[in-house]
């Protein structure tokens, strides 16, 4: 895989990378883990939330009137 950023994007991490003490690949692999993980979370609240909705869309509907 190649990552193509652009001059200002590859500037920000290099500056970034070197307050961190680390490297522009490790900054970058952190990245990525986070936003896995939190799009991983958000889908698990999308699943219960759709399973919960449809136990209890009765409740739901009566709450809405």
């Amino acid at each position: 895989m190649n990552l193509r950023l652009t001059e200002e994007q590859q500037d920000a991490l290099r500056r970034r990378a070197e307050e961190e003490g680390r490297s522009m690949h490790a900054v970058v692999l952190r990245a990525i883990d986070r936003y896995l993980d939190e799009e991983s979370g958000r889908e698990d609240v999308r699943r219960l939330g759709a399973k919960y909705a449809a136990r209890h869309a009765d409740l739901l509907r009566r709450l809405g009137e």
